[in-house]
């Protein structure tokens, strides 16, 4: 499972973050991103009764679209989520107890981590992928870029402030995947009714992962 999780995520490019005052309007923002293009959606611990909404999208969407949860900051939320269906886990740091909680079930986590003392504390606890956050505000494109010097297979997903405009650049830089929040998921959108923004913004980001790599032989 963990192995076909990174797969999905590689094959993509995005995780899109979904954080909603409601079941309803994180459903709503899930529907908008999976029309634009994007099966995978990441529901934060901050979204009320986020175990809940996870448990409903595996069951509509199945294998179709790769559910998440995000902020998952102890073990007793990964258990949670996990026992609801989550198929990864991401963190805004790195909690050990959440890396080998997932590991057991065989769930990918994706620890967050932010210097290269904490990227090798993350592999060092088995991490396959790591969220690199807050990206933007360490000097986005260019400490994915420096972060790879030593971590030359390191595969790093940039989290917040990543954009349409940003994205090539953290492409280019080596990210394996991009996290993508507020500039996706516009929920004063969804919110005027308006969930085409998001259809569009997502395949916008869809094209501009599809143009940043090279075709796949």
């Amino acid at each position: 499972m963990i192995d076909a999780a990174i797969q999905k995520i590689q094959e993509v490019g995005i995780i899109p973050v979904v954080r909603a005052a409601n079941v309803d309007e994180a459903r709503r923002a899930v529907d908008a991103i999976c029309a634009g293009g994007i099966p995978i959606i990441e529901i934060t611990m901050t979204v009320p009764g986020a175990p809940d909404v996870i448990r409903q999208l595996v069951r509509d969407f199945g294998t179709t679209v790769l559910t998440g949860a995000g902020t998952v900051t102890t073990a007793q939320q990964a258990e949670m989520c996990m026992d609801a269906g989550a198929q990864f886990l991401v963190s805004p740091g790195l909690s050990v107890p959440v890396v080998q909680a997932a590991t057991r079930r065989s769930i990918l986590a994706l620890p967050g981590a932010l210097t290269p003392t904490e990227v090798m504390a993350a592999l060092d606890a088995g991490a396959r992928v790591i969220k690199i956050f807050p990206c933007s505000s360490a000097g986005g494109p260019k400490h994915i870029k420096a972060l790879k010097a030593p971590f030359p297979d390191g595969r790093f997903v940039p989290t917040g402030g990543v954009n349409l405009a940003t994205a090539p650049e953290y492409l280019a830089a080596g990210a394996f995947a991009l996290g993508v929040g507020a500039d996706l998921v516009d929920l004063q959108a969804l919110r005027r009714n308006e969930a085409s923004k998001i259809v569009e913004m997502a395949k916008a980001l869809v094209a501009v992962v599809a143009q940043a790599r090279p075709p796949r032989t």
